[in-house]
């Protein structure tokens, strides 16, 4: 029997491990998504940070990428932005390969 417990939590273990691994790429996709729309906005330096932490922020708001498209497309309208929600998802789907780079590599 305490193979079968050994097992089950090593199955516990990874999944713990696994599910933490992907929030923290969705955070870092979130903030370096943040960093792209913030230089298109003409946004640098510590607003162009405070700015990527508004759209990690947005993120909780509700489950799923909805909120965080919903949020830069509205921040991207007034301004006139060439940025479409295919566009943005394509992006996000970019970044989510970086952000999982940078995360492995720390």
């Amino acid at each position: 029997m305490t193979s079968f417990n050994d097992r089950e939590k090593a199955f516990e273990d990874k999944y713990k491990h696994d599910q933490d691994l992907q929030f923290r790429v969705e955070v870092r996709r979130n903030k370096l998504l943040g960093l792209w729309v913030a230089e298109m906005l003409g946004l640098s330096g510590a607003d162009a940070d405070a700015y990527a932490k508004e759209v990690v922020s947005a993120d909780f708001e509700e489950p799923g990428d909805a909120d965080v498209v919903r949020k830069i497309l509205a921040d991207a309208q007034p301004k006139n932005l060439d940025l479409d929600e295919p566009r943005l998802r394509k992006r996000m789907v970019e970044l989510v390969a970086v952000a999982k780079e940078q995360i492995m590599s720390e």
